[in-house]
């Protein structure tokens, strides 16, 4: 039987270019980032979770790709919504879903149209849809939603628990937007 391979190609695959050692060093990176998750935090006390004052408000980080723990995947927090205020609005292209602690509001969002012909094209809707929310409720967020948090309640906090995947942004999508900050932020 014949080979259907062009010599010419066989010749070039095999060319003098320049040589690497990209798979030995990623074992050697694995084998380190073996040992350094050892050491990294399964318990995250609450002493241990830092206050933030961010263009969104006044957030505590439970988990941070930062803080040192054994979550690779995951950024959660809690977002503290002071009486009658609301958080900035943001988007971001991983989805987001968050818990109702204590309080009740309610979310404002924006989707996000999407077209990709010889490039990709965002355009957000001009009108929000408006999703109330009391303690107890879980509320999701589409991807690349632009959206913002609102406590209705004029004299008591609302708390939310705030999660997001961080596993986009190795693949390239780490676009991530603060459109308004919070009132005082």
């Amino acid at each position: 039987m014949s080979s259907v391979v062009d010599p010419r190609e066989r010749d070039r695959a095999h060319a003098q270019v320049n040589k690497v050692d990209f798979y030995a060093e990623a074992l050697k990176a694995s084998e380190q980032f073996r040992k350094d998750y050892d050491g990294r935090l399964n318990v995250v006390k609450s002493s241990q979770m830092p206050l933030e004052r961010s263009p969104d408000g006044l957030i505590k980080w439970i988990i941070n790709e930062k803080m040192d723990t054994k979550e690779c995947c995951l950024d959660i927090y809690m977002q503290f919504l002071a009486p009658g205020k609301a958080s900035g609005k943001h988007r971001h292209l991983s989805e987001e879903v968050f818990y109702v602690v204590e309080g009740s509001g309610y979310d404002l969002h924006w989707d996000v149209k999407f077209d990709c012909h010889d490039k990709m094209e965002f355009e957000w809707e001009t009108e929000p849809q408006k999703f109330e929310w009391t303690q107890g409720d879980f509320v999701y967020i589409p991807p690349y939603c632009a959206h913002k948090h609102f406590n209705s309640d004029a004299k008591n906090e609302a708390r939310i628990i705030v999660v997001n995947s961080r596993i986009v942004k190795p693949m390239g999508f780490d676009w991530f937007e603060q459109i308004e900050n919070a009132e005082g932020f």
